[in-house]
């Protein structure tokens, strides 16, 4: 083998597969070519991962890079090396950029920068309306025929029913999804983080969990009368959860992810910040995001959602911000959470609680995201062209022999300080600041070749 990476000796553990046992994975010319017992010998480069975990890379559905136009907060090399960090070597982008994601120009921009400057896999989502303005329609079939793996105008919802109609009849035929960011703006109006005790106590106006679950009852209703496929952009109350439950039950192509944040934070740590006591009132704009932190009921609920297959899988929703953006009143700072670097170690603490077990939390990093948006589909059989990458996405989130050569090496017990300062990403907004967590990334390869190791 002239090109060829063993990872030697970890436990493997491939959901898609119902692998999980001690081996070895072997890359050959940047595709999985033997997964088992000395599946490694041979192999011209090698990494020992003995007592480690080692799994797919993880694929991140929901993940904001910023450029084009706002570089200063995150670029695509930048994004992409804490993607790596972060155990991810897919990530999808988000179109709220400068200018958006809109036409085939700016798809092309961002693959073509992707491909040069990116250390992990990029995938764009394409808008669903001109612009992100909610106005009309964007050129759905060019994004399509350009590559975007989806739609949405994340950041923003499509408030008009009828347009949201009609952008879900022309993406059914073109097997894509629209992404829903669900929320009902006008419940929402002035709301800056979840309404309940603690935006009482802070004087802060709250958003209703009824501005999620309205939202995601349309969409769930509009999803039924066009057969078109659905997907719940971060989910984050119990009314949520039960509405997609029921709306599966039913049968309907709806799916959902949730972010780490989501199921492991709370309201209160915006009152709390980080490392300080409970009665200190922190207004913590770090712990600001859209949708807000919500209730211990309500994270217990997504938690239950994930258990129980309601909820696809996990998505990170990273969004990094410069400083002045979180350096000011509370009302004024911008949403968001820098997450790609915290992801695995936050989800991890469902696991050494005993919540959630290590193999399902690997299964929502990896092919749970892939079959929730259709990573792995015949994009050729709805007369489209391969998806954007530098090759096939076939086996995309497993460790299957001729899948892309992408793992994860993962050390569950490691323990590390969050100091964001450290952080790849230019993004270092997380309310995590100071908090001690268990599990690291220690070691990330991205089509045979090792972009990250610890």
């Amino acid at each position: 083998m002239t090109d060829s990476l063993a990872v030697r000796g970890g436990r493997v553990i491939d959901p898609a597969n119902g692998i999980d046992a001690a081996g070895d994975v072997l890359i050959a010319d940047g595709r999985i070519a033997a997964v088992g017992n000395d599946a490694g010998k041979g192999a011209s480069r090698a990494i020992d991962a003995t007592g480690l975990i080692v799994c797919p890379g993880f694929v991140d559905i929901h993940a904001h890079l910023r450029e084009p136009g706002f570089e200063h907060k995150e670029t695509i090399a930048t994004g992409t090396q804490a993607a790596a960090r972060g155990g991810f070597t897919t990530v999808c982008c988000m179109p709220n950029t400068e200018p958006p994601i809109d036409s085939a120009a700016v798809v092309e921009y961002v693959v073509r920068t992707a491909r040069t400057e990116g250390a992990v896999r990029v995938l764009p989502i394409g808008c669903v309306t001109k612009g992100r303005k909610g106005e009309a329609l964007a050129e759905l079939a060019e994004l399509a025929q350009a590559g975007v793996v989806a739609f949405s105008d994340d950041g923003d919802p499509v408030s008009d029913p009828h347009l949201l109609r009609r952008a879900l009849e022309y993406a059914r035929p073109f097997g894509l999804p629209l992404i829903g960011h669900c929320e009902d703006r006008a419940l929402a109006t002035g709301g800056v983080m979840h309404e309940g005790w603690v935006a009482a106590r802070l004087g802060l106006r709250g958003v209703p969990a009824a501005a999620e679950e309205s939202a995601v009852a349309r969409d769930i209703a509009l999803a039924a009368l066009t057969g078109a496929r659905l997907h719940v952009a971060h989910v984050s109350t119990a009314g949520a959860v039960e509405l997609i439950r029921r709306a599966r039950a039913s049968g309907l192509p709806v799916t959902a992810e949730v972010t780490p944040h989501h199921l492991t934070l709370t309201h209160e740590a915006v009152l709390v910040g980080s490392g300080e006591s409970p009665g200190w009132l922190a207004y913590d704009t770090n712990a600001k995001v859209n949708p807000p932190l919500r209730t211990r009921e309500d994270a217990e609920a997504c938690l239950q959602g994930l258990l129980d297959g309601t909820i696809d899988c996990v998505a990170t929703d990273h969004a990094p911000h410069a400083v002045e953006d979180k350096l000011c009143e509370f009302d004024l700072a911008a949403p968001g959470i820098s997450g790609l670097e915290t992801a695995l170690a936050l989800c991890l603490t469902l696991v050494h609680d005993g919540r959630l077990g290590l193999p399902m939390v690997i299964e929502k990093l990896t092919v749970g995201p892939v079959r929730a948006l259709g990573l792995h589909g015949d994009r050729v059989g709805a007369g489209l062209k391969p998806a954007p990458t530098t090759g096939s996405l076939e086996g995309l989130g497993t460790l299957s022999v001729g899948a892309p050569g992408d793992v994860a090496v993962i050390d569950p017990g490691a323990e590390w300080v969050i100091e964001p300062e450290r952080f790849a990403s230019k993004g270092k907004n997380t309310p995590l600041a100071g908090r001690t967590l268990r599990g690291r990334v220690v070691a990330t390869v991205y089509e045979g070749r090792v972009v990250y190791q610890a």
